[in-house]
């Protein structure tokens, strides 16, 4: 007997559902890539690859980005009919409840395995998170992945002042306008993506890349804040959410088309091709050229996962509903996996698809077994 499909939602987007599910999922490939490319990481695999680097230096622009729009959308529709108070205490709990938690219980196996030679046992390890010594400067207490939620529950805050006023008749006249000064596909893919350029030019030479740090880099805080901004933005006005749809292939085009200089520049620093300018210039000029990747990009797929995505199935809610203790989950148990699993004598590739196939049924059984039916868990890793 053939299930019968899931009624349609009119209130809900199963498209973003999907594009959440998508997004996940490129992070589960993107970690585990990241044993075997050329990068720094908290473990490495004996033998490397560049090739990993070709699609993950794409991914690298987009995948946090098309999360945090989708997370902005989410948001939007997460306030409802709640107060502010509730709204934010419904973000205390299922933000800064799993956060402080990964901290505590998910995230320090992955320092463990960094440092495992220094060490007798976990338990030995384990004794100093509660330094609360900050990593990597000789302490324990990290976010690591996690900062992705810390990033969302503060983007949450910020932003209710925002979400109230969209979601109230007095912002009426400015959904118009934003509908209106959006409609074209030039104006859609370029506005945003010069605020965001704009945002960067005025940053990063006070927080350069290479000083990176999540917890003072404001530069990405406001880089990444855009993303979420605009994905709440575009979701409260209908008649342009519906405009991007419509313009998918302009913005399709506009993609591809970035991604030659894009390209070109990696290609030149991976020395398989030679630019005529400076390494200066070039590496200037590839950073402007990422933030519009990372723009065309997201709308490029938030528009096809509009017109081909938007559709219920049976197993959809099942799955959103794991997502989030997958993404808690997944890059614990791709180190913890990969750490005996790259100590074979195996190709890359079998290493590679093993990590993958194996960190996935973990982290599935993990959430079958040991979270979804008890009420504790389910509060330390959001779940309603």
């Amino acid at each position: 007997m053939t299930q019968r499909p899931a009624p349609l939602d009119p209130t809900r987007r199963y498209d973003l559902d999907w594009l959440r599910v998508i997004a996940i999922l490129l992070l589960l490939f993107y970690h585990t890539g990241m044993w075997f490319n050329t990068w720094d990481w908290h473990v490495k695999n004996n033998e490397t690859t560049v090739s990993f680097q070709y699609w993950m230096v794409w991914s690298h622009f987009f995948r946090m980005p098309l999360l945090l729009f989708i997370s902005g959308a989410g948001t939007f529709m997460a306030l409802g009919k709640r107060t502010p108070g509730q709204f934010a205490a419904e973000r205390f709990r299922r933000l800064f409840v799993p956060l402080v938690f990964g901290m505590l219980v998910v995230v320090p196996p992955q320092i463990y395995y960094e440092r495992i030679g220094q060490y007798a046992s976990y338990a030995e390890f384990y004794k100093t998170v509660f330094e609360f010594k900050p990593y990597p400067d000789g302490g324990s207490l990290s976010w690591h992945h996690l900062w992705f939620i810390f990033y969302l529950f503060l983007f949450s805050l910020l932003a209710l002042p925002l979400l109230k006023y969209l979601r109230s008749e007095r912002s009426a006249s400015f959904r118009e306008k934003c509908a209106w000064l959006l409609a074209s596909p030039a104006a859609a893919l370029f506005i945003p993506a010069l605020l965001l350029l704009n945002s960067q030019f005025l940053l990063r030479p006070f927080f350069p890349e290479e000083t990176h740090d999540l917890v003072h880099d404001w530069a990405y805080f406001v880089f990444y804040f855009g993303f979420f901004l605009a994905g709440m933005i575009a979701y409260s006005v209908p008649p342009l959410w519906q405009s991007i749809g419509r313009n998918r292939k302009y913005f399709l085009v506009a993609t591809l088309v970035v991604l030659v200089p894009f390209y070109l520049c990696y290609f030149h620093f991976r020395g398989v091709i030679q630019l005529a300018w400076d390494t200066q210039t070039i590496g200037d000029f590839f950073d402007r050229v990422a933030i519009f990747v990372s723009w065309f990009t997201v709308i490029t797929l938030i528009a096809y996962g509009q017109h081909y995505l938007n559709k219920p199935h049976p197993w959809l809610a099942t799955i959103s509903e794991g997502l989030y203790p997958f993404y808690i989950l997944h890059q614990t148990v791709i180190i913890a996996i990969g750490y005996y699993i790259c100590q074979l004598p195996w190709s890359i590739a079998a290493k590679y698809g093993t990590i993958c196939v194996l960190t996935l049924v973990v982290c599935v059984a993990m959430y079958g077994l040991l979270i979804r039916p008890f009420k504790l868990m389910r509060l330390f890793f959001g779940m309603k």
